[in-house]
């Protein structure tokens, strides 16, 4: 069953059990509080007659709202002011319409094969599992593993040293790879400081 009420200038559709925030009403946490302003009720697709009709609610909290700035300016005329505001809240549990009560929910099923005292010895065990797990992969993780290069050049690259012992000394280059390397070029070198120049004899 659903039902519109109006608290605080304002209107909420309501269900047993749902929570609202409306404006400020009286009261603490935990207080009774009776909506008799029914709009509108109805239960799926019929409506009902709304007289005499009331919503029980319960106070959940006093609370307030988000913060309000208000700024105020006036140019040229070295005017300002500013305020901040916090509206006051209530919030609602609807605990009934009319005699329709809020359904309870119903409890969580303890698990299958396991008890209450069992509960934290298998969350042990499971935790000891998880452990041990961890253990094993670090083990794994930190053994160190050879690296051929560059302590093992030999291991690294055996080919590269078979082709260098079979090649004739030359004045070309031999790389790793077993080409040969060409030498420099000099085109674009910087040329060479030539001789002071000799000043003529004066006679």
């Amino acid at each position: 069953m659903f039902a519109v009420v109006r608290t605080g200038g304002k209107q909420y559709r309501v269900h047993p059990g749902d929570k609202i925030v409306v404006e400020k009403l009286d009261g603490n946490a935990g207080d009774k509080v009776t909506l008799g302003d029914v709009l509108l009720a109805g239960d799926g697709g019929n409506l009902k007659s709304t007289s005499g009709l009331t919503v029980a609610a319960e106070i959940v909290a006093q609370a307030k709202g988000d913060k309000v700035t208000v700024f105020k300016k006036r140019r040229r005329h070295n005017y300002r002011r500013k305020k901040g505001h916090r509206q006051q809240h209530t919030i609602l549990r609807i605990v009934a319409i009319g005699d329709h009560k809020a359904e309870k929910p119903p409890k969580a099923a303890a698990k299958a094969g396991k008890s209450a005292p069992d509960a934290p010895a298998a969350r042990a065990k499971e935790t000891a599992e998880t452990t041990a797990a961890e253990h094993r992969a670090s083990e794994i993780v930190g053994t160190p593993t050879e690296s051929p290069a560059p302590q093992n050049e030999k291991k690294a690259s055996p080919a590269a040293q078979s082709v260098d012992a079979d090649a004739k000394p030359s004045g070309k280059k031999a790389t790793a790879s077993g080409k040969t390397a060409k030498p420099a070029s000099t085109k674009n070198a910087a040329p060479a400081k030539g001789a002071a120049k000799k000043s003529p004899k004066a006679k």
